[in-house]
């Protein structure tokens, strides 16, 4: 029988592993992966709305923010509340097949999200540092295509896991996700090629971003004039934030992999449960985070959320577009023409 990472003999992800552990512990964990599954829904629709709602949010860099917001939606829809049943129930119950979708989907959607943030990145990179190539490079053709590469090497990059048998139950975080122990070549790659890689690329081309402004202000290049707007340097950073908070949310987990692959005998034993387990939960938080930052940072953004919870509250037309604030404009027209004596009242356009 195959051992996973806690020590416990497994037989299969159907058996009901439990942990004796207190009250406390499950408690904390299902109220973090309840906010989670909240905002995480609450605020990625919003984000696919604002997009398709507000022609100024409708950009090729934004194609990938929704590709995002799509990776992370995909966890709160079906992985995290077949979690949250285990964590009530102490134990798996759902069997090998949901079992295994769960943790697929779940490595769909963080390997999905990692390589959108990598093709921000790039787009950012190329926006700002090769602007003059930049609506050659990313015409809506090209980014479709962008789109659906992505998704590809997405879909690939996990089908290995089901011959390798890496997907199994792991009691300490009531999830079936990846086992870091079953292959210690194969978590090794999946630590460089779906993390190391792509935190990499991202590194250079913010580091490259960073540069380049830092030499425009400074007037080290003082013919050259990059594509940067206020508004498009605020965007910058609200990605960078973005690519930020993934990396410090998710380098935990994978360097405890990572450790464990290169001497699983001696590190597994060494890992404290509350490590591990916390590594874990603060990576699934981060998929709620993003529509956050974008609501805190993207003034667009901030603007397109209050117009769709104004329009949800007062039952407006909700599918309107509302990129050219005609409401507001149509507001403050007055309505009413006024003659000398007389009111005629203007129709409704």
């Amino acid at each position: 029988m195959p051992a996973n990472e806690s020590g416990l003999n497994v037989s299969g992800p159907q058996d009901q592993l439990t942990l004796d552990r207190p009250p406390w512990v499950a408690s904390t964990l299902a109220v973090v992966l309840i906010f989670t599954i909240v905002v995480d829904l609450l605020g990625n629709l919003l984000v696919i709305l604002s997009v398709y709602r507000n022609k100024k949010l409708r950009n090729a860099g934004n194609v990938f923010v929704v590709n995002l917001a799509i990776a992370d939606l995909i966890v709160a829809i079906y992985p995290y509340p077949l979690v949250l049943t285990s964590v009530f129930h102490n134990g798996w119950n759902l069997g090998y097949i949901h079992c295994q979708l769960s943790g697929f989907l779940m490595g769909l959607s963080v390997i999905g999200s990692i390589f959108n943030i990598t093709g921000i990145a790039i787009n950012r990179y190329c926006y700002i540092c090769h602007s003059l190539k930049y609506n050659k490079l990313y015409s809506e053709k090209n980014s479709v295509c962008y789109v659906i590469l992505i998704w590809i090497l997405t879909f690939v990059a996990i089908v290995p896991n089901f011959f390798v048998g890496s997907l199994q139950y792991d009691a300490r975080i009531y999830s079936c996700t990846f086992s870091q122990s079953v292959s210690s070549t194969y978590t090794i790659a999946v630590v460089f090629f779906h993390f190391m890689l792509p935190i990499t690329i991202v590194t250079f081309c913010y580091l490259r971003i960073w540069i380049l402004v830092i030499q425009v202000r400074r007037r080290v290049k003082p013919d050259y004039k990059p594509k940067l707007k206020p508004h498009d340097f605020r965007n910058f950073i609200t990605m960078f934030v973005v690519f930020v908070l993934f990396a410090v949310c998710w380098a935990p987990l994978n360097f405890i992999g990572l450790a464990v692959a290169v001497s699983p005998e001696m590190i597994i034993s060494k890992i404290p449960e509350w490590l591990f387990v916390s590594s874990y939960y603060m990576a699934y938080f981060n998929s709620c985070l993003n529509a956050i930052i974008y609501g805190l940072l993207n003034q667009n953004f901030r603007r397109e959320y209050k117009r769709i919870l104004r329009t949800i509250c007062t039952r407006k037309i909700f599918f309107q577009d509302s990129s050219n604030d005609a409401p507001e404009r149509i507001k403050s027209k007055p309505s009413p023409l006024l003659t000398q004596n007389n009111l005629v009242r203007v129709g409704s356009v």
